[in-house]
């Protein structure tokens, strides 16, 4: 199939993983790269070898088949719009939007000009969680009657030089690290039937604690700690607990409890991890599982290598317009998540259980032979 010609609006950090990863899957090809801040794409399209051009430019530009939008989680509809307007799929970074009716008013403008909408994340398509699909699936662990996750840290102002979206109405822990957790525990589980949370701001201001503005004090607009637990439409009851007020924690990222065993799943937010199996205390052995998309590619800030896959989704978007069947990373996924967080939020402030009032299919698993058919060659660390 010919490549999807992408343009990318948002010259931010995650850029240069989208940037520096697709070269590696089939199906896609970066063409421009467009940003309020004209020096930062001019930035990245130097570093990556494409055209820097302004935002209304990239928005009309006949060239361009998809527009990734990596703006703010606050711009995303309305990039998106815009986007869908000109007659572009787009394909957004987490939160996909952050209202129901956000997400339902871009589906329409899609479905009139036939076009597709995609989301990140796509870690869930990484080798550790389509693993874990796959023992689930298999009935390894029997049925899944209920579990935990948790994604507990102090926050990002102590390293990131410009924290203040994280701490505003949009950011918060749920909406800017739930997409991970709650993506990867609707392709384990299905969808989410109904949420109930407790919420919490222990501290009105943030300090920001590196770079050139180090010292100042930026405000705090939303929950930092949230306590939910999510109803799934199957039956199983999973506590969810995030927060951005825990110095150090010893709790693990996922587990599933299963009528013949428990699963234990690797932090959504990565491609990779250790999946474990255990039947009442003893450990069970894992099935055969050569897949593509987890052996480690880079290196963290602290050292620690991961893998990462990032622009999966989007080689897999490319490929399903290709063969006119769904994408994974689908925007009825995309919008069932964003429900589900902005019902924990609801909840939170109202201190009720809150309905869902979507739903979504369970996404396609990605199998071996399914995620070797994204790449266009192994990608290096």
């Amino acid at each position: 199939m010919s490549d999807l010609k992408l343009g990318l609006i948002g010259a931010g950090n995650i850029s240069a993983s989208y940037l520096g990863r697709a070269p590696h899957f089939a199906g896609i090809r970066f063409v421009a790269v467009a940003d309020m801040n004209h020096a930062a794409a001019e930035a990245r399209a130097t570093e990556y070898g494409i055209e820097a051009r302004g935002v209304d430019a990239l928005l009309a530009s006949p060239d361009i088949d998809l527009i990734v939008n990596l703006t703010i989680p606050a711009a995303h509809f309305e990039i998106s719009k815009r986007a869908l307007q000109a007659g572009k799929h787009v394909y957004s970074e987490k939160p996909y939007v952050l209202t129901l009716e956000e997400g339902r008013e871009l589906a329409r403008i899609a479905a009139e000009r036939g076009l597709r909408i995609g989301s990140a994340p796509d870690t869930f398509l990484g080798t550790s969680h389509q693993l874990a699909r796959h023992i689930v699936d298999s009935g390894a662990i029997g049925r899944v009657t209920s579990g935990t996750c948790a994604v507990m840290s102090s926050g990002m102002e102590g390293w990131h030089p410009n924290p203040d979206f994280f701490f505003l109405k949009g950011g918060g822990p749920v909406l800017d690290l739930g997409p991970y957790y709650i993506s990867n525990l609707v392709q384990l589980l299905g969808p989410v039937a109904r949420v109930a949370a407790l919420a919490s701001t222990p501290s009105p201001t943030r300090t920001i604690g590196s770079a050139a503005r180090k010292g100042e004090q930026i405000p705090v607009e939303t929950p930092t700690t949230i306590h939910a637990l999510l109803e799934f439409e199957g039956g199983a009851v999973i506590s969810f607990q995030s927060s951005w007020d825990v110095h150090q924690h010893d709790l693990k990222p996922m587990a599933l409890y299963g009528t013949e065993g428990t699963l234990h799943i690797p932090d959504p937010n990565f491609f990779d991890g250790e999946v474990r199996v255990t039947r009442r205390a003893d450990p069970a052995p894992l099935p055969a599982w050569d897949h593509p998309l987890g052996p480690p590619n880079r290196e963290t800030n602290n050292g620690k290598s991961v893998a990462d896959y990032r622009a999966s989704g989007l080689a897999d978007m490319a490929l399903a317009i290709a063969e006119g069947r769904p994408h994974r990373c689908n925007d009825e996924l995309a919008l069932h998540v964003v429900e589900v967080m902005t019902a924990i939020l609801q909840s939170g402030e109202e201190g009720r259980f809150v309905p869902m009032t979507t739903t979504c299919a369970r996404p396609e698993a990605l199998d071996p032979q399914a995620a070797a058919s994204l790449l266009a060659q192994p990608v290096p660390a």
